[in-house]
């Protein structure tokens, strides 16, 4: 495991300290987190808003409380020189609490919610916009693990995870992650700070809580880097009311995320949540719903699929129906634009189902 000497300094953003600016606070408490797996149907919402209000939510990284790592923060991070004060109080109640993880079975991620916004019916649009996004820690975790990542069987290259301690320094220039060039040794890398919230999903239908790893037409785990500050991810609403959750909160990730974890850490997160109709929605992004973003500059549509060949080929198809439901565009047309003009970014390669997603100017069509 490897450790810069200097420990970690900055603010900690327990439960409610700090500034709450959404119309509704969630909490990351453990009445509101569920471990490993995704909101179905079946699940109970722990908060009902109106759409456009505004929810400020306390998400929790699965770092520092998994099984393979002690199931105990205060030590996992205390190695590092965290001091017991800035450890969240949710994850030392969670690894405390005995509450059943089975990381053979279940995901890794936290997620907090789920959250009814009323009047959401399938057919609609849940749209969730990302408003602000606050450090709860000074610091986070890159994981790798024995058969996952982008190298399974290469990478680690010893027994046993390897989870990399990243403190965030802060500089006149921003907040940036550094990692040591080796082990002890002298020099280091520093990374600039993105964050963003790699789950954000809507409640599946049925009874059955599905996996938290490997993502869906319920969003999920898409791990998909632009959603930061100003984002809006569009999902096709599943049951009534929604039932909106986030987590697996990021500071920092690549296109790819090939190490398996990119580096995690714990966010308040402030979104407004807003429901598109169904005609609407199909007006705006096509006829075959699927998971789609949008930023200021970008309109984002998305593939998914367990063969990264076929996630590339859903995403293609799927920015063909929204260019041609949103501007009218001829699909022959569409097909040469997007080859010329277009990114088509890999999310990620480590979630069981890989995703593809691409990156439209809006201002090419004059938006």
């Amino acid at each position: 495991m490897t450790a810069l000497a200097q420990g970690v300094t900055g603010p900690v953003l327990q439960c409610g300290v700090g500034e709450l600016p959404g119309e509704h606070y969630l909490s990351a408490d453990l009445g509101h987190l569920i471990w490993g797996r995704l909101p179905c149907g079946a699940d109970a919402t722990v908060l009902s808003v109106a759409p456009g209000e505004t929810v400020t939510i306390d998400t929790l990284s699965h770092e520092g409380v998994l099984e393979d790592q002690g199931r105990d923060p205060i030590a996992f991070f205390g190695r590092h020189g965290v001091r017991p004060d800035q450890v969240l109080a949710e994850a030392i109640d969670l690894a405390g609490s005995g509450r059943p993880h089975d990381p053979a079975v279940d995901g890794p991620h936290l997620v907090t919610g789920p959250i009814e916004v009323r009047g959401a019916r399938p057919g609609d649009l849940l749209a969730i916009t990302v408003l602000r996004l606050d450090r709860r820690v000074p610091y986070g975790v890159i994981s790798n693990r024995h058969g996952r990542g982008a190298l399974p069987g290469e990478m680690p290259s010893e027994p046993g995870n390897v989870s990399v301690f990243t403190p965030v320094v802060e500089t006149a220039d921003g907040a940036f992650g550094e990692l040591p060039l080796t082990e002890g040794g002298p020099g280091a890398v520093r990374f600039a700070l993105r964050p963003f919230l790699g789950v954000m999903g809507v409640a599946a239908a049925g009874d059955v809580r599905p996996h938290s790893v490997p993502p869906g037409p319920h969003g999920g785990n898409l791990d998909i880097n632009l959603l930061v500050e100003g984002s809006t991810l569009y999902l096709p609403v599943q049951v009534p009311g929604a039932g909106a959750y986030v987590g697996d909160p990021h500071f920092a990730q690549g296109d790819g995320e090939v190490a398996l974890t990119a580096l995690e850490a714990s966010l308040r997160a402030t979104v407004r949540f807003d429901v598109v109709p169904a005609g609407e929605a199909v007006r705006l992004f096509g006829a075959e719903l699927a998971p789609v973003a949008e930023t200021r500059e970008f309109l984002i549509p998305t593939g998914l699929d367990a063969d990264l060949d076929v996630a590339a080929a859903n995403c293609v198809r799927a920015a063909l129906g929204l260019l041609q439901a949103r501007y009218g565009m001829e699909r022959h047309l569409a097909y040469a634009y997007l080859s010329a003009a277009t990114d088509f970014n890999i999310s990620q390669v480590v979630d069981l189902v890989k995703g593809v997603h691409a990156r439209i100017r809006k201002a090419d069509f004059g938006e």
